[in-house]
């Protein structure tokens, strides 16, 4: 697999209070296959890699909230670097809602920010390999 460019959109998520019912939608109407990830679902969270029919690798994830959070779909930008990407978005009238640096446990640093208008997106650099 090789890693997307910066700026390129590669990954979404959704996040739900009821994934078995999500997952039932999703996969029927676009035939999508999920699979629990392993290292987020061993951390306690039921998280499941989403992967398009006919794909080799997966492009988004369902978790389930557990009330814990809204309901909401995100997508993610990848980036060089998490921390001067925040930076520049607030200097450009962003607004960095939550960042996470240096997590640990395979899980790649990433942010959710908010951009001028109010919309939610979220940007994260790879794990290296």
């Amino acid at each position: 697999m090789s890693t997307p460019a910066p700026g390129t959109l590669a990954w979404f998520e959704v996040a739900t209070d009821n994934p078995d019912a999500a997952e039932k939608f999703y996969g029927s109407l676009f035939d999508w296959s999920f699979d629990s990830s392993g290292s987020l679902t061993s951390g306690g969270l039921d998280y499941r890699n989403i992967t398009a029919s006919g794909a080799p690798q997966p492009m988004g994830g369902l978790f389930a909230t557990n009330g814990e959070l809204p309901n909401h779909a995100v997508f993610y930008i990848l980036v060089a670097d998490v921390e001067a990407t925040c930076t520049d978005a607030e200097q450009l009238g962003g607004t960095v809602v939550n960042k996470r640096i240096g997590n640990g446990g395979g899980t790649p640093d990433f942010a959710y920010l908010r951009d001028p208008s109010g919309n939610q997106f979220a940007v994260f650099t790879p794990r290296p390999e």
